[in-house]
């Protein structure tokens, strides 16, 4: 009975460590997101892999992303866009979590 259990066990702690995570960011201003223009306003932010999913209302936007983990958790979520308006770095509140973008993304310009 013990092995049936652990193995359960096993089983569903991979499987939930194979979901996407999700966060949610609110866009101030506008940015770009690869070649798509966000508007500002709420978005539910998934982390699939090596890319980043952007969904608000029917807009979903993909992006190349890099996850990286801080040693402490941030105390609040904060966004980095540059000059450009080009997201550079989401750091999301109450988590480890730092959603970094590739530098040298085209604009939609």
């Amino acid at each position: 009975m013990k092995k049936i259990m652990m193995a359960f066990a096993t089983l569903a702690l991979a499987v939930v460590s194979a979901a996407p995570r999700v966060y949610h960011v609110t866009l101030s201003d506008p940015a770009w997101a690869g070649t798509t223009e966000l508007k500002r306003g709420e978005y539910k932010v998934e982390i699939q892999g090596d890319k980043a999913v952007f969904k608000s209302g029917k807009t979903v936007v993909e992006v190349p992303a890099k996850m990286q983990e801080n040693e402490r958790n941030f105390d609040a979520t904060s966004v980095r866009i540059n000059k450009d308006r080009k997201l550079e770095e989401i750091e999301f509140g109450g988590s480890k979590t730092r959603l970094v973008f590739p530098t040298g993304m085209p604009t939609g310009e």
